[in-house]
């Protein structure tokens, strides 16, 4: 009597190459839509007229890199990217922007002027940036797939052991320069004007009745 000791799984030998090429093209249709849209979407950020429109279009900007990110098992820095700079640091740019009522004519009256050297730096970057992508750290044989991770696998702690480690310098240069930009806010703000009049609560307190008011007696006037 013969015993049939093939396995009954659904998944035989040829069906799970095929998921697992159906699961990369998904991942990369993925990529390529979120791709486009971030830079239509960061393009926008520098050619609309509005600038409430172009915060909204930084915002998406911001969502579309942070979908890329996680496409690429970044799970910290899409979050990051999300609460920080979405969710924090731009409300505050829509707010400031509708708030100040921005005069936009105005500001494009030196666009032309300023035209040349606009232009000069945004070629100063494209080469700096085709520098970068062209050297070997952007080599399609190292680093072109990330490797799939374990269930267990902690992106957070992965990014902390690097950077307080092989990075502890850059990332105590950062902090450093972040604090100063905080301390020059700061004194930009309490600065004295000699135009601006300002109220000391101290002096308000020990005021008396005498300082503000004065009693004049005047004699009545008879009306004919």
């Amino acid at each position: 009597m013969a015993i049939n000791t093939k396995s009954s799984s659904p998944l035989t030998g040829q069906q799970t190459p095929r998921i697992a090429k159906r699961i990369m093209m998904i991942e990369t249709a993925i990529f390529y839509v979120f791709a486009v849209a971030t830079v239509i979407s960061a393009c926008a950020v520098v050619t609309v007229k509005n600038p409430v429109h172009a915060a909204l279009f930084l915002v998406l900007t911001f969502f579309t890199s942070a979908v890329i990110w996680l496409s690429l098992e970044a799970e910290f820095l899409a979050i990051s990217l999300v609460l920080v700079y979405v969710g924090a640091v731009m409300v505050l740019f829509i707010f400031v922007v509708m708030m100040l009522d921005i005069n936009v004519a105005r500001l494009r009256e030196g666009f032309v002027r300023y035209l040349p050297l606009g232009l000069a730096v945004a070629a100063i970057m494209l080469l700096l940036m085709l520098n970068v992508v062209t050297s070997d750290v952007f080599v399609l044989d190292v680093g072109s797939e990330p490797l799939p991770k374990p269930a267990d696998y902690s992106n957070t702690k992965a990014l902390g052991a690097v950077l307080y480690t092989d990075y502890v310098f850059a990332f105590e240069i950062a902090a450093v320069i972040l604090l100063v930009a905080i301390i020059a806010a700061i004194s930009l703000t309490m600065r004295k004007r000699t135009q601006t009049k300002y109220q000391v609560p101290s002096d308000q307190i020990k005021v008396r009745k005498s300082d503000r008011l004065r009693v004049v007696k005047m004699p009545s006037v008879e009306e004919e």
